[in-house]
């Protein structure tokens, strides 16, 4: 029988992004140091105003704390920061997460056992309803073929409970940054994370990177946190909706192929306006609004965008048009998907 040795593996650390945390460090630190024992843990603040600085230096002053200039976003918060961390392997963890006994060794192996897996997230609960799935990564991520992001566990808003279908651990093709352990090496290589998005779908972007070029990402089922969701930006926040539809385009537009980008993303357009339209009757003009302003900003970026383009393309997309599917057909479930 084989057995995992953990003195084999490269080093790794626990890194978490901070902006006005205090409430989540109270709520989730105490458990995330007593089950990473063995593994430094360091948090990078963007610049916060409250007082979770204090706390840690008060409480938990074995903890490294990298201080940037400004809010900096996820993707260059963790960008700025990550330069100053030495191990091998991070794991990059929300502040809202919470981690359970035996977390991070299932993960590890999976490092140990392929050097092609490049990246890796674990089975994604919701802290509220614990027997659910997260929205933010479930158990992995894939994109349709017009780019629309899900989850095993989740398709659009609707969230499946867990009642061990997904316990397979598996190839996926992004993993969310609400708890993404990746390598240095590969992270660097790509350059990190692209500081255009700010936050938002820049973890699938880096995966699609990754992808392209020739390596793996995993789904690891014997890894298990609870996810709050939204700890840093409320889900209704229209923020989070210009966020998410403008960094879509901008993702398309940087990975899809030549041939694809302007069927694809001309009919995303025409989507969104029936999204924003939808928005008016169900979430208020303020969600509209962040629809057209998304437009504009991604039209601004376009020249900027085509410079990052990546001729080594990959397909994706093993599921169809599940937009029309969710809706119409109201298959509500990655099982049910075609």
């Amino acid at each position: 029988m084989e057995i995992y040795q953990r003195n084999r593996l490269q080093t790794l650390a626990i890194v978490i992004l901070n902006f006005n945390g205090t409430q989540w460090f109270k709520k989730f630190l105490s458990g995330i140091v007593n089950f990473s024992q063995g593994y430094p843990i360091y948090v990078i603040d963007n610049h916060s105003t409250d007082d979770s600085l204090n706390y840690l230096q008060v409480n938990y002053p074995e903890i490294g704390v990298i201080k940037n200039p400004k809010n900096l976003g996820y993707a260059g918060g963790y960008n700025h920061g990550l330069k100053e961390v030495k191990e091998e392997i991070y794991c990059l963890l929300n502040s809202d997460v919470q981690v359970t006994p035996n977390w991070i060794d299932p993960i590890l192996k999976l490092f140990q056992e392929d050097g092609e897996i490049v990246a890796v997230q674990p089975k994604i609960l919701s802290y509220k309803e614990k027997n659910k799935f997260e929205f933010a990564g479930a158990a992995g991520g894939f994109l349709d073929n017009l780019g629309y992001p899900f989850c095993r566990g989740r398709v659009f808003f609707s969230t499946e409970e867990d009642i061990s279908q997904y316990n397979n651990t598996c190839e996926i093709f992004w993993a969310t940054g609400a708890c993404l352990f990746i390598r240095k090496k590969s992270f660097w290589e790509q350059n990190g994370f692209d500081e255009d998005f700010f936050a938002h779908m820049e973890e699938i972007d880096l995966c699609w990177r990754l992808k392209n070029s020739g390596k793996k990402i995993f789904y690891c089922a014997e890894s298990q946190v609870y996810h709050v969701g939204g700890g840093t930006l409320n889900p209704y926040n229209p923020t989070k909706t210009f966020l998410n539809f403008r960094n879509n385009h901008l993702m398309l537009l940087k990975n899809l192929p030549s041939y694809k980008i302007f069927p694809i993303i001309f009919f995303r357009l025409i989507l969104d306006g029936l999204a924003g339209i939808k928005f008016i009757f169900t979430d208020g003009w303020k969600h509209c609004w962040a629809v057209i302003r998304a437009h504009f900003a991604f039209y601004y970026l376009i020249p900027k965008f085509l410079k990052k383009r990546n001729p080594g393309i990959k397909n994706y997309g093993h599921k169809k048009f599940i937009v029309f599917q969710y809706f119409f057909y109201k298959r509500k479930t990655y099982k049910k998907l075609r």
